[in-house]
């Protein structure tokens, strides 16, 4: 039995990174991405189901939801199955979440704060680039300059992300190779010179698990099994179709081949008899046989051997 919690279902994911408890372990992995460019003090974690804006309209659920101390909302998601439409629907998402910043009045001057998706992916959709991280922003197209900072998308696509543990440089790399790997480990690699990893190690034990904990971890466990046991048999089967298909397409293009050769020949062959038949003729006639050959397009000693 696994020693750690599956951070690919929504209760492991969710234990690890979207608790109070397990606040420090989101600041860590937050500033690890945003090396180099921003620093987050603390964040409070917001109400992941957010209100309707009008009668008609549906809430929206986030994974987790949180805002740093300057006011920066933040959207973190782990996505373990391919979504149709997955590209328009993360936009719609961050899209939301500035849109719902709005208050009525002529006081107001559009002070939005900035928006930032962090998006785990299991799967690689198939319209973004084959790359582990896609980091989005709104930028001027000719010089690439950034145009605004309020909207930020960053995409980790985990399938793509090979590296093993003595292999990682940061502690982005770090996490990715604990979050993809965690379920099979034995120990935590780094969680005795980290805090933080030694803080995730205790939070992500299976055995710290209360019994009503457990019991909801080991169902969606399941659901998680049972969806990735349905997404990898519709992948063989599409396998096994493509394939027949495939041999199908094969036989019925090497049948249409043979039909459509079978007819060159034919024309080509009635073409040669017709020809050969009208230089006979010309023969017959008493036509010079280097006439007959230019007409037909026979050599001289073609046209002299017909009989």
């Amino acid at each position: 039995m696994a020693q750690y919690i599956n951070p690919f279902t929504d209760i492991g994911f969710k234990r690890i990174f979207g608790q109070e408890l397990s606040k420090p372990l989101l600041l860590d992995f937050l500033n690890s991405l945003f090396e180099g460019e921003k620093h987050i003090d603390n964040l409070t974690f917001l109400d992941k189901e957010q209100p309707a804006l009008f009668e008609e309209d549906r809430s929206l659920i986030y994974d987790i939801y949180c805002e740093t101390d300057e006011g920066e909302k933040i959207i973190v998601e782990m996505q373990y199955k391919s979504q149709p439409f997955f590209k328009n629907r993360s936009i719609y998402y961050v899209s939301e979440s500035i849109a719902r910043q709005g208050e009525r009045g002529s006081a107001w001057n559009y002070e939005i704060a900035s928006v930032y998706l962090v998006a785990f992916l299991s799967f690689t959709p198939i319209d973004f680039k084959k790359q582990f991280r896609t980091d989005v922003v709104l930028a001027e197209k000719g010089t690439a300059e950034q145009f605004s900072d309020k909207l930020r998308m960053i995409y980790l696509q985990l399938p793509l992300f090979k590296k093993e543990a003595d292999e990682c440089e940061n502690q982005v790399e770090r996490w990715i190779y604990l979050l993809k790997n965690m379920e099979t480990l034995s120990r935590l690699p780094w969680a005795a010179q980290s805090a933080v990893f030694k803080k995730l190690e205790s939070i992500a034990d299976v055995g710290a698990l209360s019994r009503a904990e457990r019991l909801k971890y080991d169902e969606a466990l399941k659901k998680y099994r049972d969806t990735i046991s349905v997404l990898e048999g519709a992948r063989m089967e599409g396998r096994m179709e493509g394939r027949m298909e495939g041999r199908e397409e094969g036989r019925m293009e090497g049948r249409e081949e043979g039909i459509q050769e079978g007819i060159k020949r034919g024309i080509k062959k009635g073409q040669t008899e017709t020809m050969l038949a009208n230089a006979r003729k010309m023969k017959s006639y008493g036509l010079a046989w280097d006439m007959i050959a230019e007409i037909t397009g026979l050599t001289i000693e073609e046209v002299k051997d017909l009989e």
